[in-house]
């Protein structure tokens, strides 16, 4: 199994953008044209692109769908596989932009309010269309834009989605997010080796070495935003890594 490196195109306001621990008004990065920055990805070499409409997670209403729906006609010529997230409250949301062409959405907060959206979902579009976002902090799961934090932990959670038929599931750690310090390792490790699905990383990469380190957690691959886009290294180099030994 190829270890992936996703760019991450997260979108507020119209602009791409990146927060510090997801908090509004946080911006380390703000782009004028997230459809020229996922177009730079790909021109890099990226098979797949994450995008995150913040305005959707933050405030439950997708702002940013029609540069959303934009950036999927336009990679999809171009064999480019979308994960997409943020704000998918209901099933008519998702199935819109499964028709659109994203190649899996990603499920945060409807999936823990409403787990029979999952298991619905994947018997409709299949379960490798379905992923669910499993955001943590100090061991509990996050939900609403990382404001509400609830009772379960990630273990428990990726297992039951699994049995509702999630293809994948992306776990963030806000404990590291944006915060370009390192990543910890150990409880990416703990949900691979709790679930038999994909797991894709995400949160606190700022080196090489860090995708080094969740490589071997086992993960499917790893989202990138902050150091990527402030030149800790470049797509070349992270794919380079994680091609290797």
């Amino acid at each position: 199994m190829v270890f992936e490196i996703i760019p991450a195109v997260d979108m507020r306001g119209g602009k791409c953008v990146q927060l510090v621990q997801g908090v509004p008004g946080s911006e380390i990065v703000s782009l004028d044209d997230p459809l020229a920055v996922a177009l730079e990805w790909v021109s890099k070499g990226a098979k797949t692109l994450h995008l995150v409409d913040l305005d959707g997670a933050i405030e439950g209403k997708r702002k940013n769908a029609p540069i959303i729906e934009k950036i999927v006609r336009t990679c999809r010529e171009k064999g480019v596989s979308i994960q997409a997230g943020g704000g998918i409250r209901s099933f008519e949301d998702a199935a819109s932009l499964l028709e659109l062409g994203v190649s899996r959405v990603i499920l945060g907060t409807a999936a823990l309010q409403n787990p029979e959206l999952v298991k619905q979902l994947s018997r409709t579009f299949g379960s490798s269309r379905v992923n669910v976002a499993l955001d943590a902090k100090n061991g509990k799961i996050l939900i609403k834009g990382w404001t509400e934090e609830c009772a379960q932990t990630p273990v428990e959670m990726g297992r039951k989605f699994e049995e509702l038929g999630a293809g994948s599931l992306l776990f963030t750690n806000v404990d590291t997010e944006g915060l370009m310090q390192g990543v910890n390792p150990v409880p990416t490790k703990e949900l691979v080796e709790s679930v038999s699905i994909p797991v894709i990383a995400s949160g606190g990469v700022s080196s090489l070495a860090d995708i080094k380190t969740l490589k071997k957690t086992g993960a499917a691959g790893v989202v990138v935003g902050s150091a990527l886009y402030t030149g800790r290294f470049t797509f070349e180099e992270a794919t380079e890594v994680a091609l290797g030994d």
